[in-house]
């Protein structure tokens, strides 16, 4: 529910911000003023039809998914990709359907703000949605299988992080005398899964260790409509760069040599 909810409240921030940013690119160009040459008018009416255009587009490059982080590389790159195609939108609209030329200096702006002002405010939103998550109880509880030094490094980099994600317990296929992990209880042995999953009510299920285990515990998973992860590591890849990617539609897990 706190997803849908807050989701709800950032398609409709950024339509404002949208709508909001080309209005000022407007009257940064034109001055404070109503002009009779190119009227407000027609300008927000192209505006407020491209903006659900943009929002599609931001979506369709997965700007808005629970994984992305806001601050990227590969995001920052989404993020401008989709103000140089909303820019495209809007020109193309505001010619086609009034037959008339604007300033290519308010393109200018407009594209600009359409880009900075978003972007700052999803760093903002992203830190913000990231402590509603968090807030106990948690919209995304995490079960961690294994314990490990990778397994301890990563509940220390959600936890450092403020991920979305938050490890509620974890469970050991060996056993273990440690009563906690980075914070984090330790419940006991995988004989005890299904006692745990009842209780904690766990979204995501992250693997970090026994391969041999993994068939079990994607069937819980299926079970419980829990969303199973693994880690590189249980496979024996460390740190080598991987990535997953299609091959004629088949999700493979690609390890490049350096």
């Amino acid at each position: 529910m706190r997803r849908v909810v807050l989701l709800t409240c950032w398609l409709a921030t950024d339509a404002i911000l949208f709508i909001g940013t080309y209005t000022l690119a407007y009257f940064i160009r034109v001055g404070l003023i109503l002009s009779t040459d190119f009227p407000i008018d027609l300008y927000l009416r192209t505006v407020l039809a491209v903006a659900p255009m943009w929002l599609a587009t931001l979506t369709a490059l997965g700007v808005f998914e629970l994984t992305t982080i806001q601050g990227s590389r590969r995001n920052i790159l989404h993020m401008f990709a989709g103000a140089i195609i909303g820019l495209a939108f809007f020109t193309l609209a505001y010619y086609f359907t009034n037959n008339l030329f604007f300033s290519r200096l308010l393109l200018v702006y407009a594209g600009v703000l359409s880009f900075v002002v978003p972007l700052i405010w999803h760093l903002a939103f992203d830190q913000w949605q990231r402590r509603i998550y968090r807030k106990l109880p948690a919209a995304y509880p995490l079960l961690i299988i294994g314990i490990n030094r990778e397994a301890e490094r990563f509940i220390k980099l959600l936890e450092e992080k403020q991920s979305p994600f938050r490890p509620v317990g974890i469970l050991d296929p060996q056993g273990s005398s440690q009563k906690d992990v980075a914070g984090i209880p330790v419940l006991g042995k995988l004989n005890k899964l299904e006692e745990v999953v009842k209780s904690l009510k766990p979204t995501h299920l992250m693997q970090c260790s026994n391969l041999e285990h993994t068939i079990n515990l994607m069937s819980v998973c299926r079970q419980h409509r829990m969303t199973y992860l693994l880690l590189p590591s249980v496979l024996g890849v460390v740190g080598a760069g991987e990535t997953v990617e299609s091959i004629e539609g088949q999700n493979v897990l690609a390890v490049k040599g350096r």
